[in-house]
């Protein structure tokens, strides 16, 4: 029985032994490479990226040094996440899109806590977090506001 992805490679390289994630909103999957033909609006939760050691730091460094974003780099083909099950073509009956609103607004929120706690030098924020949090912001700054469905 498929139970699903089990490998999590590098989204800069494809190396099968990864040392870092960053989870990003599904919306965000569109500023990925090779991201067109994924149908980010059924993606059900985050979509997490993965970075081996060696390129976790190459995203440290431009994210953290440089003050961009790596995501135009990294190949939404190794990204992981969930893609709703295609029930309309299963049942014949239509479903709503998933509204990824909340999960976007928490994960902004949780960008915008740590990015605060690092701006008041707190001891307690990881270097991930901080990785994390700016491209979280970068990103969706960059896709501005969710446009609304026709059933809001």
């Amino acid at each position: 029985m498929y139970t699903g992805r089990t490998e999590k490679p590098c989204c800069l390289c494809g190396h099968p032994e990864t040392a870092h994630r960053v989870e990003i909103p599904p919306r965000a999957i569109q500023q990925l490479k090779h991201a067109s033909p994924i149908a980010w609006r059924d993606i059900e939760g985050e979509v997490t990226l993965y970075f081996c050691q060696d390129d976790w730091e190459t995203v440290r460094d431009l994210v953290l040094e440089t003050g961009m974003s790596p995501l135009s780099r990294c190949n939404a083909g190794r990204a992981s996440f969930v893609l709703r099950e295609d029930f309309e073509a299963l049942l014949n009956a239509n479903r709503a899109e998933p509204d990824q609103r909340p999960l976007e607004r928490e994960l902004l929120e949780n960008a915008d806590d740590v990015l605060e706690r690092y701006e008041a030098d707190d001891p307690h924020v990881e270097e991930r977090d901080l990785v994390e949090a700016r491209i979280v912001t970068w990103a969706m700054e960059d896709l501005g506001p969710p446009r609304l469905t026709a059933d809001d």
